[in-house]
């Protein structure tokens, strides 16, 4: 918090000195106060960087043309504060518009866009929008495979926004499917002793801990694929392995090992 305020103090006098040294548009101005902006973000007083996000678009309209990538990183902002301060609608609407000039300003797989996708999915989730949401995840995804390297980390957070949706949307499944695909890219990408590999394998678990409780409640047979998956996460690798219910538990067992769920 120390340092966030020393950064906060100068860009303050910085802004000051630009105030009285430049033209009153000039876009270095907007610099400052999108740069305020995001120390106060990050400090968490969001009606503070609202206000400073909102002064910096005031600029960059007057100084920029009208689909300027920057515009648009300035509506992502103030979009931002907004779904922070619990105003989903307000934020909405911002994030929409920041699409609307990054799809005219930048090529079609840039990585904003991607970003932009999936800020609008993240309000369609918390708006309980399930349907929506994962349409906007799944165009994010879609971009972030042609933009960046194939066991890039975000492409692993893009599936796992996936399979929360799925999840919300009693698709457990393909919700497990999911999670298996940003787990195994994650093994890629990052240190055997990543949290996010923990986060995922524990995922993982809690959605099989799902599937095997829908099938105990509902009498039916757990599909080859959930099968599988539970051998491979739980490690239990032999083929004759199988789902039982005893007294109501369900176990997986072979002739070497037994786990419970």
């Amino acid at each position: 918090m120390g340092e966030y305020s020393k950064a906060l103090s100068s860009l303050e006098r910085s802004l000051e000195i630009r105030k009285i040294a430049l033209p009153p548009n000039h876009p270095n101005l907007a610099v400052s106060y999108n740069n305020i902006g995001l120390v106060c973000s990050h400090i968490g007083e969001y009606s503070k960087a609202l206000s400073s996000y909102e002064r910096s678009l005031e600029i960059q309209k007057i100084a920029l043309p009208p689909n300027h990538p920057d515009l648009a990183t300035s509506y992502n902002n103030i979009g931002s504060m907004y779904y922070n301060m619990g105003e989903y609608s307000k934020a909405f609407s911002l994030l929409e518009r920041s699409l609307e000039i990054r799809k005219i300003a930048l090529p079609p797989n840039h990585p904003d866009l991607a970003t932009s996708y999936n800020s609008i999915g993240v309000v369609y989730d918390k708006m309980g929008e399930y349907s929506k949401a994962l349409s906007s995840y799944e165009r994010s995804l879609e971009v972030k495979k042609i933009a960046l390297p194939p066991n890039h980390p975000d492409l692993a957070t893009s599936c796992n926004n996936i399979a929360m949706v799925y999840d919300k949307m009693g698709e457990y499944s393909k919700a497990l499917s999911s999670l298996e695909r940003s787990l195994e890219i994650f093994k890629i990408a990052l240190p055997p002793n990543h949290p996010d590999l923990a986060i995922s394998y524990n995922n993982i678990v809690l959605m099989l801990k799902v599937l095997l409780n829908e099938a105990q409640r509902n009498e039916y047979s757990l599909c080859p694929v959930v099968a599988e998956a539970i051998r491979t996460i739980l490690g239990v690798h032999h083929t004759n392995t199988l789902i039982v219910y005893n007294r109501g538990k369900a176990t997986i067992s072979n002739d070497d090992a037994t786990s419970n769920l």
